[in-house]
């Protein structure tokens, strides 16, 4: 038996495969660490480091990555709400933070909280294990209460912003957990958009490519929209809930236009917010000013 874990990101799974961070191989049989070898020999020519060790610690390797990872999500997502409450620029924090070699800048950008395929089973598997050895995992623990708490200060926020959400229209672009897939496995989005829906709100939602995987969670409780611009037209308010490069560069006057109120949530931070106020929107956004 090998364990030899994949760290593939999903909308860069080729370039990781041709080019991975490690390749992690655990096995007790030295012949069968030797096959591995072989099978990766390509790698060595471009001098990819190998981990070689026993299947139990190849396999924390992989969940300790991914929930590593997790924790520092939610770290600076607490981090933001603390920005909002004292006024400090969660981005700036994050990139004084960043610049600190031993805490490095990935993983440092605040939103809705983390999704996807990984972070949320690979987070309860390590929990999962702990627990059946007979210990606590405080931080990982810690860290997966803090997601879920993030999705509810989200919809708390739009509350603050527009009041009573009975009624009112509220468009949202972006559904998928990231950019680059289609994969709505424990996106934010799904979690923010039923919330919604007890709010008695009326959602139209937009995704370059997510939007059968929708349709397949949501059927009727929501509109779909043929694109940006479509979605937002007559709604109360706008949000963002994934950062994909077509919504990076919205055209803001025709969005403002079209939308009954200049409400924009952003809650991946796309925009700057003093750009945005002087635009004319009321413009919210997660830990800046």
């Amino acid at each position: 038996m090998v364990s030899n874990p994949e760290f593939l990101r999903e909308g860069a799974a080729i370039e990781d495969f041709m080019r991975p961070n490690r390749v992690v191989i655990g096995a007790k049989s030295q012949q069968a660490v030797a096959i591995m070898k072989d099978l990766y020999r390509p790698l060595y020519l471009i001098e990819t480091p190998f981990v070689i060790t026993d299947i139990e610690t190849a396999e924390l390797i992989k969940y300790a990555s991914n929930s590593f990872l997790a924790v520092k999500i939610s770290f600076i997502n607490e981090l933001s709400n603390l920005c909002d409450r004292v006024g400090a620029d969660v981005h700036m924090v994050a990139k004084g933070m960043g610049l600190d070699h031993r805490i490095g800048a990935k993983f440092l950008h605040p939103g809705p909280g983390y999704g996807g395929s990984c972070f949320p089973k690979d987070t309860r598997a390590l929990l999962t294990i702990a627990a059946n050895s007979g210990m606590e995992l405080g931080i990982v623990n810690a860290a997966v209460q803090a997601n879920e708490r993030q999705k509810s200060i989200m919809i708390d926020k739009i509350k603050q912003g527009l009041g009573d959400l009975k009624g009112k229209t509220i468009a949202v672009l972006g559904l998928s957990f990231k950019p680059n897939t289609n994969d709505m496995r424990e996106a934010p989005s799904i979690s923010i958009i039923e919330k919604l829906l007890k709010e008695q709100v009326k959602v139209k939602v937009f995704d370059p490519i997510a939007m059968d995987d929708a349709k397949a969670i949501f059927h009727a409780k929501i509109k779909y929209a043929k694109g940006p611009y479509d979605c937002v037209k007559g709604a109360d308010a706008l949000i963002i809930l994934t950062e994909w490069n077509e919504f990076r560069n919205l055209e803001m006057v025709k969005i403002k236009t079209l939308l009954k109120t200049p409400n924009f949530f952003d809650l991946r931070n796309i925009y700057e917010p003093g750009k945005m106020k002087r635009l004319g929107f009321n413009y919210f956004c997660v830990g800046r000013r």
